[in-house]
């Protein structure tokens, strides 16, 4: 179901700029009376919003927000910050999403990495195959392609 909403012609020049980033980051409005996945669609790109004002935060092993991050503290902290709360690893937020195919990735959904030991990364999907994460020691919170295909996605419940 697409909602459309009317503009009205004279805008602020900040409600504007307001409209063309929720057009960008491809976000969706709530609405009163809006379905369940409506709200967890906003509840994501919320988060993913979170996430990406991060930018160049370093990356600091068990560490989670708000100036510092490793890559499950960062998704643990946007959905907080976005009104979910998720479980401290990688692995257990894993355990905790609604599996999707990755047809079914949005916004914001998570995105789990698979090794011979099981989930050993996680970050949120930005769209074009890119995520947001916290990749590891020396680096920072940064907007990166998906590098391998051994990985899994997961809606937030």
């Amino acid at each position: 179901m697409t909602a459309h909403i009317r503009i009205p012609r004279m805008v602020s020049r900040a409600s504007a700029v307001s409209a063309l980033t929720v057009a960008a980051v491809g976000s969706t409005v709530a609405v009163p009376g809006a379905t369940p996945e409506a709200e967890a669609a906003t509840v994501a790109v919320k988060a993913l919003r979170i996430a990406a004002s991060k930018k160049g935060a370093p990356y600091v092993w068990g560490a989670a927000g708000p100036h510092r991050f490793d890559c499950s503290g960062l998704t643990q902290y946007a959905y907080k910050r976005a009104g979910k709360r998720l479980p401290r690893t990688a692995a257990a937020q894993y355990n905790r999403a609604r599996p999707i195919k990755a047809s079914a990735r949005t916004h914001g959904d998570l995105v789990f990495f698979h090794g011979s030991g099981g989930v050993y990364h996680v970050g949120l999907y930005a769209g074009g195959g890119r995520i947001w994460h916290a990749p590891k020691t020396g680096t920072v919170v940064r907007l990166e392609r998906i590098w391998t295909r051994q990985v899994s996605y997961g809606k937030v419940r």
